[in-house]
This record gives structure tokens, sequence and C-alpha cells, in this order.
């Protein structure tokens, strides 16, 4: 099989991401070989919207489903391509992700893995109160990411691990005739039957989900011409 040609972004951003945990002692939790990164391709060349999302896997405390309502519901899996199961997703967008500043794109991805929850079990970082994902002041959040930021650019990380960031879409298609790499479609909640529940409390929700796991696509390439043109 001819190997892709261009840039493989979300191999850079995994490097980028296993470089801060390894480097940060409040990262120290994360694994990143189940959190799966993917990018996802924006319908319009706007600068507002989200940047990056993380996704948790499973529910509040790491549980594989709950009860709304009286329906039990569960999460569709999402597999890397070995096969082993992810507990998180995190997805850019893309152009207006690489449309950032340097500061701003490292402050994302900082954010972003901020979420993810102390006991690495598939829920996010929760906060006392309705606003649990940020708690009551967003601005507290940002603050304590930007510090991770900075904690993590005084440990002097080797610029070859982002210096990609300092690039935009447009100066990255230049210089690699296209951006590609994985693309994972975004889980789905999934109603079980009565007889999944029982199987539940032997934790084998996969088993019984009836859906099938959420897997990443062949690489797909960021074409040339939907890129923005304004830088």
């Amino acid at each position: 099989m001819a190997a892709i040609r261009g840039f493989d972004f979300t191999l850079h951003m995994r490097l980028l991401c296993q470089d801060m945990v390894a480097r940060l002692d409040d990262l120290q939790h994360i694994d990143m070989q189940r959190v799966a990164i993917g990018f996802t391709q924006t319908r319009r060349r706007s600068e507002y919207g989200l940047y990056a999302a993380i996704t948790p896997l499973r529910f509040a405390g790491g549980q594989r489903y709950m009860v709304r309502r009286g329906v039990c519901w569960g999460m569709q899996q999402v597999l890397d391509a070995s096969g082993r199961e992810m507990l998180y997703l995190l997805r850019f967008y893309l152009p207006r992700f690489l449309e950032l500043p340097l500061s701003d794109k490292l402050l994302t991805v900082m954010h972003e893995l901020w979420h993810i929850g102390p006991n690495f079990d598939g829920d996010v970082r929760r906060f006392p109160g309705r606003k649990y994902a940020h708690g009551s002041n967003k601005r507290c959040f940002d603050v304590q990411s930007q510090q991770l930021v900075d904690k993590w650019l005084a440990t002097r990380p080797p610029e070859s691990v982002y210096a990609f960031l300092r690039l935009s879409c447009n100066q990255l298609l230049r210089m690699y005739g296209s951006i590609f790499g994985e693309r994972y479609a975004v889980p789905k909640l999934i109603p079980l039957r009565s007889a999944d529940r029982l199987h539940l409390a032997g934790d084998t929700l996969a088993e019984h989900a009836p859906a099938a796991a959420a897997r990443p696509g062949q690489p797909n390439s960021y074409p040339a011409e939907s890129a923005p043109n304004n830088h």
C-alpha cells in the first residue's frame, strides 16, 4: 500500500499531548493510549465555534450505563485501529483550530486535557453544582489551563513537538500538499434492553450493546480547496 503524502495532523497532536502528559505531574493520571484523537472538518470557514472537544466515553463515576426516565442507556464504544477500547475522544475542528495563534492553540489543547477526570475512568473532571464541567467560574478553569501551559513550557519541551502549531492551515497545505489523520464518528447513546441490563453487572456492556463500535476511518485528507484563503 502506497504511503499517504501530506501532514499527519492527528499523529502530531498525539505526540504533543504525550509530551504534555509526560512532563506535568498534574496530568500523570492520563494514559494517552486510551485517548482517541481525530479531526473534524468544519462546514464554515468562520473563526467562531468550537476549536476542540473532549468526549467522555463513560458516564458519571466511570459507569458504563445510566438510567434516565426509566430507560437504561449505554455508550457506543470507540476502538482504535488495534481494537483497544478508548475512554475519551479528543477532536479538533479544522481549519478553525489551525487559524488560532500558537498561544491559543496550546491553551486549547491543555484545556481539553484538563477536562479528563483524575480517576481516568472515562468521566470528566467534575466540579460541584450544575456547572460541573468548568465549575461556577469558567475563567478559573481557563486560568488553571494556562498555568499548566506555562509549567509545560518551563520544562523546555523540544520545539519540534509543537513547531507545526506555528503554521496556519494554508501554510501547512502549501508545505505538505494535504493534511490527513484519523476521524471518528461521534459515539451514540444506545438504549439497552432489559436482558442487557442483567449482563451489565459483570461490566460487559460492550458484549451486549446492540450497535457496532466506532472505529477510526481510513486516513482522510483535508483538501487544499477547502482551506480558508485569508492567510
